[in-house]
Parts: structure tokens; sequence; C-alpha cells
């Protein structure tokens, strides 16, 4: 008798691959140097926004502080640009694109980067957006429209929508909080 479809015992039962670990959560500035080039981390050949981690129980706002040192009074956050994410194999990360107030040559040229390896530059916009990869790109280019629009930009996956799915902001942490005594 030929064999004819699959042994129900020996049926191979899959989970999705979505969220077996917390969410990676990072933040990227957007520091635009007055109306035609912004700041970025050159990063052994590499330019790229200046990045950062999110840490468990820390704002966006929080966390910018962190990614670059320089001026007295810090840089001049104003809000969230973009925020992007995807979905990979089994896990979902997310970035919060912030921008900051335009900052003058001389202020930016005081920055460093958390990252010793990198060296803090200014280039032209058009230049930044010829030489960084696609999501970094795609990112540059929403923060710069909701810069000009108010609005905050967001994209899923490479692809920009209209508004936030509802569910985005119900990430679980890695850690619980500890309860006061």
């Amino acid at each position: 008798m030929p064999i004819t479809g699959i042994n129900p015992a020996h049926e191979r039962t899959t989970a999705p691959y979505e969220n077996w670990r917390p969410p990676i959560i990072g933040v990227s500035l957007l520091i635009p140097i007055g109306t035609d080039a912004l700041v970025v981390a050159d990063l052994l050949g590499s330019i790229m926004l200046p990045t950062g981690p999110v840490h468990d129980y820390q704002t966006p706002e929080q966390a910018a502080l962190n990614v670059l040192h320089g001026p007295e009074d810090g840089c001049p956050l104003l809000r969230r640009a973009a925020l992007a994410w995807v979905q990979m194999r089994r896990r979902k990360v997310i970035t919060h694109v912030l921008a900051t107030a335009p900052m003058t040559k001389s202020d930016a040229g005081q920055l460093t980067y958390h990252d010793p390896r990198a060296v803090v530059r200014v280039l032209p916009t058009l230049r930044i957006v010829d030489d960084l990869p696609e999501p970094g790109r795609l990112r540059v280019l929403v923060g710069l429209q909701a810069l000009a629009t108010g609005e905050t930009g967001y994209i899923e996956g490479g692809v920009v929508l209209p508004s936030p799915p509802p569910d985005l902001f119900e990430c679980p942490r890695t850690s619980q909080p500890i309860a006061p005594n």
C-alpha cells in the first residue's frame, strides 16, 4: 500500500519566530548642523548616526544623554523624530530616533562618542544619505521629514507607516522592578 499524507504522530510542531527573547531597544541621535549638515559617528570608516542602548527602566531621552559627551549643557534634545522597529528571527529591535536643536560646527567639534574608536564628524546631509545603508538612510530621511512637519515618523520593517500600531509599546522588559520595602 503506498504511503500518502503525513503521519500525525511524526508531524512537527513549529512556533513562529517572534519574540522568543526580550526586545533590543536603542536610541539614535539626529543632530542638525545648520540646514545642510548632520553629526555622524565615523567608526572605522563606516558612518552612522550616533547610537546607544536603552537599558531597563531608562527612557530613550535618558539613554540619549549617554551617547555623546561634550558641551557642559549636553545635547539639547527636542523630541522623538522617528520610531523604527523590525521583527528579527527571535526578537524585536526598536530604535528611537531623537532630534536635537540645531548646533553650530564649533559645538559639534566638542562632542565625543561613547565608543572611543569612533570619531564625531559633521558631514553634508546629502553625503550621509548616499553613504548610509538602507535602514539608517530611511531613519535619517523620516527623521528629517518629521522635523519639517512636526509629526513623529514610524517605520516597521523598512516600511513607513502613518501611525504606530497599538501594541508597539507593550514590550516586555528584561527584568522586573524591585518593590520598595
